[in-house]
Protein backbone atom coordinates (compact mmCIF):
# COMPACT_ATOMS: atom_id res chain seq x y z
CA UNK A 1 0.00 0.00 0.00
CA UNK A 2 2.78 2.43 0.91
CA UNK A 3 5.20 1.36 -1.82
CA UNK A 4 5.15 3.80 -4.73
CA UNK A 5 6.16 3.18 -8.31
CA UNK A 6 8.07 5.77 -10.27
CA UNK A 7 5.00 7.04 -12.14
CA UNK A 8 3.08 7.33 -8.86
CA UNK A 9 5.78 9.45 -7.25
CA UNK A 10 5.88 11.65 -10.35
CA UNK A 11 2.11 12.10 -10.50
CA UNK A 12 1.81 12.76 -6.77
CA UNK A 13 4.61 15.33 -6.87
CA UNK A 14 3.01 17.20 -9.77
CA UNK A 15 -0.45 17.10 -8.21
CA UNK A 16 0.71 18.19 -4.75
CA UNK A 17 2.68 21.08 -6.26
CA UNK A 18 -0.38 22.27 -8.19
CA UNK A 19 -2.75 21.86 -5.21
CA UNK A 20 -0.57 23.82 -2.79
CA UNK A 21 0.03 26.53 -5.38
CA UNK A 22 -3.73 26.92 -5.83
CA UNK A 23 -4.26 26.79 -2.07
CA UNK A 24 -1.68 29.54 -1.51
CA UNK A 25 -3.34 31.72 -4.14
CA UNK A 26 -6.80 31.23 -2.62
CA UNK A 27 -5.59 31.87 0.93
CA UNK A 28 -3.87 35.09 -0.15
CA UNK A 29 -7.00 36.27 -1.96
CA UNK A 30 -9.44 35.44 0.84
CA UNK A 31 -7.12 36.85 3.53
CA UNK A 32 -6.90 40.10 1.57
CA UNK A 33 -10.70 40.33 1.42
CA UNK A 34 -10.93 39.56 5.15
CA UNK A 35 -8.45 42.34 5.90
CA UNK A 36 -10.47 44.77 3.76
CA UNK A 37 -13.55 43.76 5.74
CA UNK A 38 -11.73 44.36 9.06
CA UNK A 39 -10.68 47.86 7.99
CA UNK A 40 -14.24 49.03 8.67
CA UNK A 41 -13.77 48.24 12.37
CA UNK A 42 -10.41 50.00 12.77
CA UNK A 43 -10.70 52.99 15.07
CA UNK A 44 -13.74 51.67 16.93
CA UNK A 45 -13.05 51.41 20.67
CA UNK A 46 -9.30 51.37 20.13
CA UNK A 47 -9.23 48.61 17.50
CA UNK A 48 -5.95 49.11 15.62
CA UNK A 49 -4.54 47.99 12.27
CA UNK A 50 -2.04 45.58 13.82
CA UNK A 51 -4.88 43.94 15.74
CA UNK A 52 -6.89 43.57 12.52
CA UNK A 53 -3.89 41.96 10.83
CA UNK A 54 -3.42 39.62 13.79
CA UNK A 55 -7.11 38.71 13.64
CA UNK A 56 -6.82 37.87 9.93
CA UNK A 57 -3.65 35.84 10.58
CA UNK A 58 -5.45 33.81 13.25
CA UNK A 59 -8.24 33.14 10.76
CA UNK A 60 -5.87 31.51 8.25
CA UNK A 61 -6.25 27.95 9.62
CA UNK A 62 -9.99 28.24 9.08
CA UNK A 63 -9.39 29.29 5.48
CA UNK A 64 -7.03 26.37 4.95
CA UNK A 65 -9.66 23.99 6.35
CA UNK A 66 -12.39 25.29 4.06
CA UNK A 67 -10.34 25.69 0.89
CA UNK A 68 -8.35 22.43 0.71
CA UNK A 69 -11.11 20.45 -1.08
CA UNK A 70 -11.59 23.23 -3.62
CA UNK A 71 -7.83 23.53 -4.11
CA UNK A 72 -7.68 19.74 -4.51
CA UNK A 73 -10.21 19.91 -7.34
CA UNK A 74 -8.59 22.81 -9.20
CA UNK A 75 -4.99 21.70 -8.55
CA UNK A 76 -5.62 18.11 -9.63
CA UNK A 77 -7.53 19.31 -12.67
CA UNK A 78 -4.70 21.64 -13.64
CA UNK A 79 -1.99 19.02 -13.11
CA UNK A 80 -3.84 16.34 -15.09
CA UNK A 81 -4.74 18.78 -17.88
CA UNK A 82 -1.10 19.84 -18.17
CA UNK A 83 0.04 16.21 -18.28
CA UNK A 84 -2.62 15.44 -20.88
CA UNK A 85 -1.55 18.39 -23.01
CA UNK A 86 1.99 17.03 -23.03
CA UNK A 87 0.59 13.57 -23.90
CA UNK A 88 2.01 12.10 -20.68
CA UNK A 89 -1.36 10.65 -19.66
CA UNK A 90 -1.65 9.10 -23.11
CA UNK A 91 1.78 7.50 -22.76
CA UNK A 92 0.89 6.11 -19.33
CA UNK A 93 -2.34 4.61 -20.63
CA UNK A 94 -0.59 3.17 -23.68
CA UNK A 95 1.90 1.56 -21.27
CA UNK A 96 -0.93 -0.32 -19.61
CA UNK A 97 -2.01 2.07 -16.85
CA UNK A 98 -5.68 1.44 -16.11
CA UNK A 99 -8.11 4.09 -14.94
CA UNK A 100 -8.42 2.25 -11.63
CA UNK A 101 -4.65 2.49 -11.02
CA UNK A 102 -4.62 6.18 -11.83
CA UNK A 103 -7.63 6.75 -9.57
CA UNK A 104 -5.92 4.90 -6.72
CA UNK A 105 -2.90 7.19 -7.10
CA UNK A 106 -5.18 10.21 -6.87
CA UNK A 107 -6.85 8.71 -3.81
CA UNK A 108 -3.44 8.49 -2.10
CA UNK A 109 -3.09 12.24 -2.60
CA UNK A 110 -6.64 12.82 -1.41
CA UNK A 111 -6.12 10.61 1.64
CA UNK A 112 -3.15 12.68 2.78
CA UNK A 113 -5.12 15.87 2.19
CA UNK A 114 -8.06 14.46 4.15
CA UNK A 115 -5.74 13.73 7.06
CA UNK A 116 -4.40 17.28 6.84
CA UNK A 117 -7.95 18.69 6.86
CA UNK A 118 -8.87 16.64 9.92
CA UNK A 119 -5.76 17.67 11.86
CA UNK A 120 -6.18 21.34 10.98
CA UNK A 121 -9.90 21.25 11.77
CA UNK A 122 -9.41 19.58 15.16
CA UNK A 123 -6.09 20.97 16.40
CA UNK A 124 -5.70 24.45 14.89
CA UNK A 125 -9.03 25.92 13.81
CA UNK A 126 -10.95 25.81 17.15
CA UNK A 127 -8.01 27.26 19.08
CA UNK A 128 -7.10 29.97 16.57
CA UNK A 129 -10.72 30.97 16.01
CA UNK A 130 -11.37 31.31 19.73
CA UNK A 131 -8.20 33.32 20.30
CA UNK A 132 -9.08 35.57 17.36
CA UNK A 133 -12.60 36.24 18.62
CA UNK A 134 -11.41 36.83 22.20
CA UNK A 135 -8.70 39.22 21.02
CA UNK A 136 -11.16 41.21 18.92
CA UNK A 137 -13.74 41.24 21.72
CA UNK A 138 -11.19 42.59 24.19
CA UNK A 139 -9.91 45.18 21.73
CA UNK A 140 -13.41 46.43 21.02
CA UNK A 141 -14.74 45.91 24.58
CA UNK A 142 -17.47 43.68 23.24
CA UNK A 143 -19.39 40.88 24.87
CA UNK A 144 -19.18 37.27 23.79
CA UNK A 145 -22.71 36.97 22.45
CA UNK A 146 -26.22 38.13 22.96
CA UNK A 147 -27.99 35.64 20.68
CA UNK A 148 -29.87 38.40 18.88
CA UNK A 149 -32.02 39.35 21.93
CA UNK A 150 -31.98 42.82 23.43
CA UNK A 151 -32.32 41.20 26.87
CA UNK A 152 -29.03 39.35 26.43
CA UNK A 153 -28.14 35.69 26.37
CA UNK A 154 -30.60 33.01 27.48
CA UNK A 155 -29.47 29.56 28.67
CA UNK A 156 -31.54 26.65 29.99
CA UNK A 157 -29.89 24.87 32.93
CA UNK A 158 -31.94 21.97 34.25
CA UNK A 159 -35.11 23.45 35.76
CA UNK A 160 -33.67 26.96 35.64
CA UNK A 161 -33.65 29.58 32.93
CA UNK A 162 -30.67 31.93 33.05
CA UNK A 163 -30.55 35.39 31.53
CA UNK A 164 -27.07 36.93 31.10
CA UNK A 165 -26.83 40.54 30.04
CA UNK A 166 -23.14 40.35 29.15
CA UNK A 167 -20.55 37.56 29.00
CA UNK A 168 -16.97 38.80 28.68
CA UNK A 169 -14.04 36.82 27.19
CA UNK A 170 -12.37 36.49 30.62
CA UNK A 171 -15.19 34.22 31.91
CA UNK A 172 -17.09 36.90 33.84
CA UNK A 173 -20.83 37.37 33.62
CA UNK A 174 -22.59 40.67 34.21
CA UNK A 175 -26.26 41.17 34.94
CA UNK A 176 -27.22 37.58 35.77
CA UNK A 177 -30.84 36.64 36.46
CA UNK A 178 -31.79 33.06 37.35
CA UNK A 179 -35.41 31.87 37.17
CA UNK A 180 -35.70 28.61 39.13
CA UNK A 181 -38.74 26.36 38.74
CA UNK A 182 -39.88 23.40 40.85
CA UNK A 183 -40.85 19.92 39.63
CA UNK A 184 -44.41 21.05 38.96
CA UNK A 185 -43.24 23.88 36.72
CA UNK A 186 -44.08 26.64 39.19
CA UNK A 187 -41.69 29.54 39.66
CA UNK A 188 -39.74 28.96 42.86
CA UNK A 189 -37.30 31.89 43.00
CA UNK A 190 -35.71 34.67 40.99
CA UNK A 191 -32.07 35.50 41.69
CA UNK A 192 -30.42 38.70 40.47
CA UNK A 193 -26.65 39.24 40.64
CA UNK A 194 -24.59 42.13 39.37
CA UNK A 195 -21.66 39.90 38.46
CA UNK A 196 -20.61 36.25 38.42
CA UNK A 197 -17.10 34.81 38.20
CA UNK A 198 -16.27 31.15 37.62
CA UNK A 199 -14.50 29.23 40.39
CA UNK A 200 -13.02 25.89 39.24
CA UNK A 201 -13.91 23.12 39.12
CA UNK A 202 -17.65 23.68 38.88
CA UNK A 203 -19.45 26.67 40.42
CA UNK A 204 -19.91 30.42 40.03
CA UNK A 205 -19.44 33.10 42.67
CA UNK A 206 -22.30 35.61 42.51
CA UNK A 207 -21.76 39.16 43.78
CA UNK A 208 -24.38 41.60 45.09
CA UNK A 209 -27.24 39.13 45.11
CA UNK A 210 -30.94 39.87 45.44
CA UNK A 211 -33.05 36.71 45.65
CA UNK A 212 -36.86 36.74 45.58
CA UNK A 213 -38.27 33.49 47.00
CA UNK A 214 -41.89 32.58 46.27
CA UNK A 215 -43.66 30.53 48.95
CA UNK A 216 -47.28 29.90 48.09
CA UNK A 217 -49.10 33.22 48.08
CA UNK A 218 -46.27 35.05 49.80
CA UNK A 219 -42.76 36.06 48.88
CA UNK A 220 -39.65 37.23 50.65
CA UNK A 221 -36.56 39.06 49.46
CA UNK A 222 -33.03 38.13 50.47
CA UNK A 223 -30.09 40.47 49.97
CA UNK A 224 -26.63 38.92 50.08
CA UNK A 225 -23.16 40.31 49.34
CA UNK A 226 -22.27 37.03 47.64
CA UNK A 227 -23.53 33.54 46.91
CA UNK A 228 -22.47 30.34 45.20
CA UNK A 229 -24.26 29.12 42.07
CA UNK A 230 -23.81 25.48 41.05
CA UNK A 231 -24.59 25.08 37.38
CA UNK A 232 -23.80 22.96 34.34
CA UNK A 233 -23.08 26.23 32.54
CA UNK A 234 -19.33 26.86 32.44
CA UNK A 235 -16.89 29.05 30.50
CA UNK A 236 -16.31 26.28 27.96
CA UNK A 237 -20.00 26.22 27.07
CA UNK A 238 -20.16 30.00 26.89
CA UNK A 239 -17.02 30.21 24.77
CA UNK A 240 -18.74 27.95 22.24
CA UNK A 241 -20.87 30.96 21.38
CA UNK A 242 -17.77 32.78 20.14
CA UNK A 243 -16.97 30.14 17.52
CA UNK A 244 -19.22 29.06 14.65
CA UNK A 245 -20.22 25.38 14.91
CA UNK A 246 -18.31 24.60 11.70
CA UNK A 247 -15.09 25.89 13.32
CA UNK A 248 -15.49 23.98 16.60
CA UNK A 249 -13.75 20.71 17.48
CA UNK A 250 -15.66 17.44 17.53
CA UNK A 251 -15.21 17.29 21.30
CA UNK A 252 -16.68 20.76 21.72
CA UNK A 253 -19.59 19.92 19.42
CA UNK A 254 -20.37 16.68 21.24
CA UNK A 255 -20.14 18.42 24.62
CA UNK A 256 -22.41 21.30 23.68
CA UNK A 257 -24.88 19.04 21.85
CA UNK A 258 -25.15 16.85 24.95
CA UNK A 259 -25.82 19.94 27.05
CA UNK A 260 -28.63 21.00 24.68
CA UNK A 261 -30.13 17.51 24.68
CA UNK A 262 -30.10 17.35 28.47
CA UNK A 263 -32.02 20.62 28.53
CA UNK A 264 -34.45 19.55 25.77
CA UNK A 265 -33.30 22.16 23.29
CA UNK A 266 -32.89 21.97 19.52
CA UNK A 267 -29.61 20.45 18.36
CA UNK A 268 -30.03 20.26 14.56
CA UNK A 269 -27.44 22.92 13.78
CA UNK A 270 -24.78 21.26 15.91
CA UNK A 271 -25.62 17.73 14.75
CA UNK A 272 -25.21 18.87 11.14
CA UNK A 273 -21.89 20.46 12.09
CA UNK A 274 -20.75 17.15 13.65
CA UNK A 275 -21.53 15.21 10.48
CA UNK A 276 -19.87 17.88 8.34
CA UNK A 277 -16.73 17.63 10.45
CA UNK A 278 -16.70 13.87 9.85
CA UNK A 279 -17.57 13.98 6.15
CA UNK A 280 -15.79 17.14 4.96
CA UNK A 281 -12.24 15.65 4.86
CA UNK A 282 -13.55 12.88 2.60
CA UNK A 283 -14.67 15.52 0.09
CA UNK A 284 -11.09 15.54 -1.24
CA UNK A 285 -11.64 11.98 -2.53
CA UNK A 286 -14.68 13.19 -4.46
CA UNK A 287 -12.81 16.21 -5.82
CA UNK A 288 -9.86 14.29 -7.26
CA UNK A 289 -12.26 11.74 -8.79
CA UNK A 290 -14.18 14.61 -10.38
CA UNK A 291 -10.95 16.01 -11.84
CA UNK A 292 -9.78 12.73 -13.37
CA UNK A 293 -12.01 12.76 -16.49
CA UNK A 294 -10.48 16.06 -17.54
CA UNK A 295 -7.11 14.33 -17.80
CA UNK A 296 -8.55 12.10 -20.51
CA UNK A 297 -10.22 14.82 -22.54
CA UNK A 298 -7.30 16.79 -23.95
CA UNK A 299 -8.54 16.41 -27.51
CA UNK A 300 -12.24 16.85 -26.85
CA UNK A 301 -12.41 19.80 -24.42
CA UNK A 302 -10.67 23.13 -24.88
CA UNK A 303 -7.33 24.15 -23.43
CA UNK A 304 -6.08 24.17 -19.88
CA UNK A 305 -7.55 27.62 -19.20
CA UNK A 306 -11.06 26.41 -20.01
CA UNK A 307 -10.65 23.43 -17.69
CA UNK A 308 -9.35 25.65 -14.89
CA UNK A 309 -12.38 27.89 -15.33
CA UNK A 310 -14.64 24.84 -15.12
CA UNK A 311 -12.80 23.72 -11.98
CA UNK A 312 -13.23 27.11 -10.33
CA UNK A 313 -16.95 27.09 -11.13
CA UNK A 314 -17.38 23.58 -9.74
CA UNK A 315 -15.40 24.50 -6.63
CA UNK A 316 -17.55 27.56 -6.01
CA UNK A 317 -20.68 25.47 -6.59
CA UNK A 318 -19.51 22.91 -4.01
CA UNK A 319 -18.75 25.69 -1.51
CA UNK A 320 -22.19 27.25 -2.06
CA UNK A 321 -24.05 23.93 -1.85
CA UNK A 322 -22.26 23.10 1.39
CA UNK A 323 -23.69 26.17 3.08
CA UNK A 324 -27.06 25.90 1.32
CA UNK A 325 -27.81 22.33 2.40
CA UNK A 326 -26.74 23.09 5.97
CA UNK A 327 -29.18 25.99 6.19
CA UNK A 328 -31.96 24.06 4.45
CA UNK A 329 -31.40 21.17 6.84
CA UNK A 330 -31.86 23.45 9.85
CA UNK A 331 -34.92 25.21 8.41
CA UNK A 332 -36.70 22.05 7.21
CA UNK A 333 -35.49 19.71 9.99
CA UNK A 334 -33.83 17.35 7.52
CA UNK A 335 -31.78 14.45 8.91
CA UNK A 336 -28.36 15.87 9.90
CA UNK A 337 -26.48 13.14 8.02
CA UNK A 338 -28.35 13.85 4.78
CA UNK A 339 -27.84 17.62 5.10
CA UNK A 340 -24.09 17.20 5.68
CA UNK A 341 -23.42 14.63 2.96
CA UNK A 342 -25.73 15.82 0.17
CA UNK A 343 -23.19 18.12 -1.62
CA UNK A 344 -20.46 15.46 -1.58
CA UNK A 345 -22.95 12.82 -2.72
CA UNK A 346 -24.07 14.95 -5.67
CA UNK A 347 -20.50 15.59 -6.74
CA UNK A 348 -19.66 11.90 -6.33
CA UNK A 349 -22.52 11.00 -8.67
CA UNK A 350 -21.25 13.56 -11.17
CA UNK A 351 -17.71 12.15 -10.95
CA UNK A 352 -18.97 8.59 -11.40
CA UNK A 353 -21.02 9.58 -14.43
CA UNK A 354 -18.13 11.43 -16.05
CA UNK A 355 -15.72 8.53 -15.47
CA UNK A 356 -18.25 6.11 -16.95
CA UNK A 357 -18.65 8.34 -20.00
CA UNK A 358 -14.89 8.67 -20.48
CA UNK A 359 -14.36 4.90 -20.19
CA UNK A 360 -17.08 4.24 -22.78
CA UNK A 361 -15.45 6.70 -25.16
Amino acid sequence: MFRLDLYQRYLMREIFAAIFLVLLAFISLFAFFDLINELRSIGKNGYQLYQAMFFVALSLPGLVYELIPIAALIGTLYALSTLARHSEITVLRASGLATRDLLMTLFRVAGLLALLIFLVGEALVPFSERVAQEMKARAMSEVIAQQGFESGLWVKDGRSFVNIRQATPDARLQGVRIYKFDDAGALESVTDAEEASFVPPGHWLLKTVVRTVLEGDTSRVERLPGSEWNSAVNPDLLSVLMVAPERMSLYGLFNYTRHLLENHQKTERYEIAIWKKLVYPLATLVMVALALPFGYSHSRVGGVSLKIFAGVMMGMLFYALNGLFSNLGIINSWPPFASATAPSALFLLAATGMLWWVERR
